[in-house]
């Protein structure tokens, strides 16, 4: 990329120099400025299709690293809804009432019972009160949480919205 900046700099500075040595200098202005514009024609180009040639050399274990990360990460959460229900309203309970919102379009802040309504309608009086963002649990915290099963459960009745 500095080599082109640099070669284009040196085409509008050779423009430049020639219309000087020119007897006519009244095109100066001109021929500057198509120097100028072939030079900036030139760089948005290379910028365009100079990096996407680029790209393909990015090595294939990107792809597989990224997927060791998203199958590290969702291990982690399986593992969380087998254990306390702290764990499940610190870490399940948000990315859940997340998914339900951004699914049925519901806003917790804008209408409370009509976010409730549809989250008892779409999961059930007992699976709700494990989604429902309100329910934390502040004194029983290290009661077992739902288990892997009702996790199954919210995550598939999200998959059919």
């Amino acid at each position: 990329m500095k080599r082109f900046a640099a070669a284009a700099v040196l085409l509008v500075v050779g423009a430049e120099l020639m219309v000087l040595a020119a007897p006519d200098r009244g095109m100066a202005l001109v021929v500057s400025g198509l120097a100028l514009a072939v030079a900036l024609l030139g760089v948005r180009w290379y910028l365009v299709f100079g990096s996407a040639a680029g790209a393909g050399d990015v090595p294939v274990d990107d792809a597989a690293a990224s997927l060791r990360r998203w199958l590290s990460r969702t291990e982690t959460l399986v593992s969380r809804a087998d254990s306390t229900r702290r764990d499940w309203d610190r870490h399940l309970r948000p990315m859940l009432a997340r998914q339900f919102e951004m699914a049925t379009g519901q806003k917790r802040l804008k209408d409370r019972d009509a976010y409730s309504a549809t989250g008892k309608m779409l999961f059930g009086a007992q699976l709700w009160a494990w989604v429902d963002p309100e329910n934390v649990a502040h004194s029983d915290a290290n009661e077992p949480g739902p288990g892997r099963a009702a996790l199954d459960e919210i995550l598939q009745r999200l998959e059919r919205i």
